[in-house]
């Protein structure tokens, strides 16, 4: 399967995530917000909530900022009605980039996504444009030094998972998106070591950034991840 690019660079992810934990705190806790709202807040009953919850202990996000998150998905509290879209565009050298958003401000998202794809040399595109690159795709994430590729590959075929991926420390199982959690609960059931559970935008096929474009793609992969309406960056780099 063709590199999952959120993944793929995820220790340079991870390193940037690490410095910004106040910005990770409000990605995770948005997700929780608009997961109750969406299917209420039994994690039981509801299995978006479910991975925002699993994500948001993977990251130690403390329990007081999850159960605020709760109660304003719920509208006990004070709390803003995100809107949830896809944008889609390129960046230098005509990568394709597709951008999750989550906003209670759709005409500033708008303005600030187009601004930063601008000013790196990328711009927005019309809604198709990239999307056929990607599918839609369950994520498991595993760190086990102790698990061999060929166990995990048998555990995941019996689970329903498609297909698993080794990137450096890490395995990458991928699923439907109906299945993902499925089949992360029976991973656990076979002693498996479950670290993130997600729904994300798996490239069909992966190209190398262009050399010339290389610094410039990574300023502005960083700067749309700073972006306050942009819950999730996916390329087609591998």
């Amino acid at each position: 399967m063709a590199g999952h690019s959120k993944f793929a660079n995820r220790k340079h992810r991870k390193a940037r995530q690490d410095n910004k934990r106040a910005k990770l705190f409000t990605r995770i806790s948005r997700e929780i917000i608009i997961a109750v709202r969406a299917g209420g807040s039994d994690p039981e009953l509801n299995p978006r909530l479910r991975m925002a919850l699993d994500n948001a202990r993977v990251n130690n996000i403390p329990n007081d900022n999850i159960n605020r998150a709760i109660d304003k998905g719920l509208g006990n509290t004070d709390g803003s009605i995100f809107e949830e879209f896809v944008y889609e565009g390129y960046g230098p050298g005509g990568v394709a980039i597709l951008l999750e958003m989550a906003t209670d401000n759709r005409k500033r998202a708008a303005a600030d996504t187009r601004h930063i794809l601008s000013k790196h040399g990328g711009s927005l595109g019309q809604d198709g444009c990239v999307a056929w690159m990607f599918n839609r795709k369950g994520i498991i994430t595993i760190i086990d030094e102790s698990l061999s590729l060929d166990d995990l590959i048998l555990h995941v075929l019996e689970a329903g998972g498609e297909d698993v991926e080794e990137q450096d420390d890490l395995f990458i199982v991928y699923t439907t998106p109906n299945d993902v959690y499925t089949v992360a609960e029976a991973l656990k059931d076979k002693g498996v070591s479950v670290n993130e559970v997600a729904i994300e935008f798996v490239p069909s096929n992966s190209v190398d950034a262009p050399e010339e474009h290389e610094d410039t793609i990574e300023k502005l992969l960083d700067a749309l991840e700073d972006c306050e309406d942009i819950q999730n960056v996916y390329t087609n780099l591998s």
